[in-house]
């Protein structure tokens, strides 16, 4: 999956908690939210509302990527192990998740 096709891909499925999601399409958009905070944290108000909507699907995406890993979306909530869940390899063989 190339960049375009990560970010296209989370932005059609904004809120979409469900399902699982590729590493690279997370790393990829991962990469786009990280491009548009360090242009953004220099606006101001806009700027947090500019990354207040982006970061509700980088959420949906690390949610749909934990699920491909085999594991629980609910890891969002502890930093530093879903990090290492996140770079998992995807599982080729069906889960509880899809």
């Amino acid at each position: 999956m190339n960049m375009g096709d990560a970010i296209s891909t989370c932005f059609r499925k904004y809120a979409t908690f469900t399902g699982r999601a590729s590493r690279s399409e997370y790393w990829y958009f991962f990469l786009f939210y990280f491009i548009v905070e360090i242009f953004t944290s220099r606006i101001g108000a806009i700027g947090f509302l500019i990354d207040l909507g982006i970061w509700i699907p980088l959420a949906a995406a690390a949610v749909r990527r934990l699920h491909d890993a085999g594991k629980s979306g609910w890891w969002i909530v502890f930093p530093f192990v879903n990090l290492v869940f996140l770079t998992f390899p995807t599982q080729v063989e069906d889960n509880r998740y899809a």
